[in-house]
C-alpha cells in the first residue's frame, strides 16, 4: 500500500505487481515451438515435420511422459526463481504460476491432479516454505484440479544438486521419494502433473515420477518455470 509495484526482474517501477518491465520481458527467453515432445527442449530451427523428439530424449528417455517449461534458465528467469526461493518473494508465485499454466496447457488438459516436488522436512523447516508448492497450488486452482502435496514425500535428506554430474544427480536422488501408503489411493490410476521450479538434468523429475508411478499413478508429466540448457541444433 505504501510502495509502488516494481518489476519482478530488476526492481523498476511497473503498473502491476509481479509484472516484468519491457526490458526484462524482452530478455526472458521464452520456450516456444518447435520443441521436443518429450523433454520440452526448444529446437533452434523449425524442421517442419510433426512431433519432434530430441537426441537426448532418444538416448535417455525420461521416466515422466512429457516436460514443459516457461523459459530457459538465463538471467531474468534465474532472478525470478532466486527471488521466490531465497528472498521470500512469495508474491512472485502467482504471476510465475500463470506463465506456467500457459506454457503447460496441454499437460494440464490431460492431468487429473497436481503434485509439487517435496522438500525434506528438515529443509522445509529451515526454509519455512516449499517453492514448488507455492507454484503448484495456483496452477491446480486455476485448472480446478485436486492439489495433492501429501501424496509424495522426500523420505531422506539429499545433498545439494549444484555441482554434481548427471550421474551424480541421479545417484543422489535414488530412493529419495516415496508415496505414503495412506495416500496412495488418491493417485491410483490418475495422470499426475508434477510441478517444480527448475529442471536441470531431469534427475529430480525422474526420481519423483518413478515414485509416483510405483505408488499407483498412471502417468506423470513435469511442469517447471525454467529449463537449464540451450536450444537443440
Amino acid at each position: 500500500m505504501v510502495y509502488p509495484p516494481t518489476c519482478a526482474g530488476c526492481g523498476t517501477a511497473t503498473a502491476d505487481a509481479g509484472a516484468l518491465c519491457p526490458v526484462c520481458w524482452s530478455a526472458l527467453r521464452l520456450i516456444e515451438e518447435p520443441l521436443c515432445e518429450r523433454l520440452g527442449v526448444p529446437f533452434a530451427v523449425d524442421l517442419g515435420v510433426g512431433h519432434l523428439i530430441s537426441p537426448e530424449a532418444f538416448a535417455r528417455p525420461p521416466v515422466f511422459t512429457r516436460s514443459r517449461a516457461v523459459a530457459l534458465y538465463d538471467d531474468v528467469a534465474r532472478r525470478l526463481v532466486h527471488r521466490l526461493k531465497y528472498e521470500d518473494r512469495h508474491d512472485l508465485a502467482l504471476p510465475m504460476a500463470r506463465m506456467m499454466s500457459a506454457a503447460g496447457r496441454t499437460l494440464i488438459a490431460d492431468a487429473d491432479c497436481v503434485v509439487p516436488v517435496p522438500l525434506h522436512r528438515w529443509r522445509l523447516w529451515r526454509r519455512r516454505f516449499n517453492q514448488a508448492a507455492l507454484l503448484a497450488r495456483p496452477i491446480a486452482a486455476t485448472a480446478a484440479l485436486p492439489f495433492l502435496p501429501q501424496t509424495l514425500v522426500r523420505r531422506r535428506p539429499t545433498r545439494s544438486q549444484v555441482g554434481l554430474s548427471r550421474t551424480g544427480r541421479a545417484e543422489n536422488l535414488t530412493g529419495a521419494f516415496t508415496v505414503p501408503p495412506d495416500y496412495a489411493h488418491l493417485l491410483a490410476g490418475r495422470r499426475v502433473l508434477l510441478v517444480d521450479d527448475v529442471r536441470t538434468t531431469g534427475a529430480t523429475g525422474n526420481a519423483a515420477a518413478r515414485a509416483l508411478i510405483r505408488g499407483g499413478a498412471a502417468s506423470v508429466d513435469l511442469l517447471t518455470f525454467a529449463l537449464v540448457g540451450d536450444p537443440v541444433g
